[in-house]
């Protein structure tokens, strides 16, 4: 049985050539047309099983395309309109002519394979090829804004040395993303091994990071199990005194011994540290200046907004590819409130509230009404100050509700992490524990993975 032949027609040539070369790698047979010109022309000669209609082009528009095709009775296959300005009515004037589903731009790759699935299995012939995964093999940190753009630059500059490297950022960011993208461009065949800095205990740290030798049996510690790769140290700021120190001094002498031998090991691993922006402090000085020779700082959500709109389609495609949900997209309005969210919580409150979405279901656009229902109000539940009229309460319950409010922002923005938020406002530890605890903002919510 032959594979199915799709016409792509488009006046752009690279959505031509993406789609083209996504068809074909799915074992589909693909022809393009840049003009309705053209579309005619490749319908008449070879009759495909499917096309796909753009609905702006110079010559004469897909609509009107269509239409000339559904008054002749022609091309007697199913059509799929793509647009990149997609309106309600310019979907019901396509469906009314005939047209199976309509897909927006920028195109979800996911999204659109699966439309051209389902709209072959409407047809008689042939076999399709089934639908893989679309989710690329090396996950890069996505978007397409100037400064993700220069992040992705500087990473694989940074990547062909084998110096360490600090990586900035607040948490949530995809700081461990980009840990991992330096690592597969410098050769992600080699050992990738992570260690969270808090998982590190004071009377276990020697072994954990070196290794050790019982009774003549030998276990590999972090260092020696990623000899010849990356050994990624996340959250720098929580990692031990103890660990601190040892590792400071692997780093200097480029050895280090394992608990109970003597005998020096080469320390041969590229080390990859993570650190919150107010975490500097709270690592030694001499760690720090050897962990940041080289430096990336992965900027905060919020100061990417134009980024959001790719990451959610992104997001939506990985947990349908990876967990099986249900596909659903977020409408224009959704959209839009969700470019303009602080996101307190960055990519990683992005991806747990699309999950949140897909596991719920619903209809296959998600409204804006929908999405407020699933949006934590900023500052942890408490109104915006400016909403709320202090200058009528008493001086001390002022100070209470502005401290209340502002604490939880702050602690917010330090992911849930105390010392640092002890750091950031500038108060003894002791003394901010007992105001977090009189004023009943939860800090006890430990941070996620990034």
């Amino acid at each position: 049985m032959t594979a199915a032949h799709i016409l792509v027609v488009d006046d752009e040539d690279d959505i031509r050539t993406t789609i083209s070369d996504i068809l074909e790698d799915e074992g589909y047979e693909v022809t393009v047309a840049s003009d309705a010109a053209t579309a005619r022309a490749e319908v008449t000669r070879d009759r495909p099983d499917l096309i796909l209609l753009d609905v702006w082009m110079p010559d004469v528009d897909g609509i009107t395309l269509l239409r000339e095709w559904s008054r002749e009775g022609s091309p007697r296959c199913p059509v799929v309109i793509l647009s990149g300005h997609g309106t309600v009515e310019t979907a019901v004037e396509a469906t009314r002519l005939g047209a199976v589903d309509f897909v927006e731009k920028p195109l979800s790759l996911a999204k659109l394979l699966r439309t051209v699935e389902k709209a072959l299995n409407k047809a008689p012939e042939p076999s399709r090829p089934a639908v893989r995964t679309l989710l690329p093999k090396r996950l890069e940190p996505g978007g397409r804004s100037p400064l993700m753009r220069a992040l992705r630059e500087q990473a694989a500059s940074v990547a062909r040395r084998h110096e360490a490297v600090l990586i900035v950022g607040e948490p949530g960011v995809g700081r461990t993303v980009v840990a991992r993208y330096l690592h597969d461009l410098a050769g992600g065949q080699r050992p990738f091994v992570a260690l969270v800095g808090a998982a590190i205990p004071e009377e276990n740290a020697a072994a954990l990071l070196f290794g050790s030798v019982v009774d003549g049996e030998a276990e590999a510690g972090a260092l020696e199990k990623a000899a010849g790769g990356t050994l990624f140290l996340r959250d720098l700021q929580d990692l031990c005194p103890t660990a601190q120190r040892l590792l400071a001094g692997a780093l200097e002498q480029g050895s280090y011994a394992r608990v109970g031998q003597s005998a020096p090991v080469p320390l041969d691993v590229r080390v990859i540290a993570s650190l919150a922006p107010e975490g500097a402090s709270l690592v030694r000085k001499d760690l720090l200046a050897r962990l940041a020779v080289l430096e990336l700082r992965v900027p905060a959500l919020r100061d990417r907004h134009e980024d959001v709109p790719e990451l959610l389609r992104y997001t939506v495609d990985r947990y349908v590819d990876e967990e099986g949900l249900t596909f659903r997209r977020f409408g224009l309005a959704a959209q839009n409130r969700l470019r303009h969210y602080p996101w307190p919580g960055n990519v990683r409150e992005l991806t747990n509230l699309v999950r949140r979405l897909l596991v719920a279901g619903g209809a296959e656009e998600i409204s804006l009404a929908e999405l407020e229902t699933h949006l934590a109000p900023a500052g942890g539940g408490a109104e915006p100050l400016v909403k709320q009229d202090l200058l009528s309460l008493p001086l001390r319950e002022a100070r209470e509700k502005f401290e209340q409010a502002y604490l939880t922002q702050q602690l917010a923005l330090c992911g849930g992490r105390v010392g640092l938020l002890a750091k950031r406002v500038g108060m003894e530890r002791t003394h901010l524990y007992r105001k977090l605890r009189a004023l009943g903002v939860d800090f006890r919510q430990a941070p996620e993975e990034d």
